[in-house]
């Protein structure tokens, strides 16, 4: 009943869960957000090549998660690695908290910025080319058309994206469980429901962890919703 949720809720491992959980999202996704406007304007604007560009750049989001959260794994690993070698390092990386929670980051920003990048390539074709052209020919910089002309009419664009990558960040299992199993104190909240739920047999919590993580998706994605309607109101309005 209600006091499965009341021991969650005041147990320091599910806030602890929580907090490493926001730290994934918000760094990954932030991350993502930057380089996939990034690529994504180099492959819509590329005239040579441009093929092979969206090609090479989508190669990491067609890798099963699993198997990039192992190579990077290994990658990062102080003996067989060769991150260690090539920044003349000798970090041990996935026995501390806060280089455990780097490498699952950087192994999310890799997997998943090429998806990113297609959804904001996606927004990039509702942008008027005469638009542009005409900034262009009134002395707008490159700076100024990205933030005054092609940002604003991408907004919606950028919303949906946020809204996909926020919401499968939240859920995030596979990179943590295979890199760290949750050690360190790098657990997530869906590490924290599958060690009470499988682990544990403990259907009562582990049924309460899954709950609250249902709501905190339904919460996050209310709130994007909310955004979005916000961003085509205003985008009505401004036509």
């Amino acid at each position: 009943g209600l006091a499965n949720y009341l021991s969650v809720l005041s147990s320091e491992t599910w806030w602890q869960s929580m907090f490493n959980t926001l730290v994934i999202t918000l760094g990954s996704v932030s991350v993502e957000l930057v380089l996939g406007l990034a690529f994504a304007l180099v492959m819509h604007r590329s005239l040579i090549g441009r093929r092979w560009v969206r090609t090479s750049l989508l190669i990491p989001y067609g890798i099963i998660t699993v198997v990039a959260a192992m190579s990077w794994r290994f990658a990062f690993d102080p003996t067989t690695g060769f991150v260690n070698a090539l920044l003349g390092l000798e970090q041990a990386w996935l026995t501390e908290r806060g280089s455990a929670l780097f490498v699952i980051v950087f192994t999310e920003v890799w997997k998943t910025t090429p998806f990113m990048a297609l959804l904001l390539m996606a927004g990039l074709t509702l942008v008027p080319e005469d638009l542009l052209r005409a900034a262009r020919v009134d002395g707008a910089s490159a700076l100024q058309r990205l933030f005054r002309i092609t940002l604003p009419v991408m907004k919606p664009a950028i919303l949906v994206a946020l809204l996909f990558r926020t919401l499968d960040a939240f859920r995030i299992f596979d990179t943590v469980f295979v890199q760290t199993r949750g050690a360190q104190s790098t657990e997530s909240v869906s590490i924290v429901g599958y060690h009470t739920l499988i682990t544990r047999l403990n259907l009562g919590l582990g049924s309460a962890v899954s709950v609250l993580i249902f709501a905190c998706v339904v919460i996050i994605a209310l709130l994007f919703l909310k955004g979005f309607g916000t961003a085509l109101t205003r985008g009505e309005g401004e036509r």
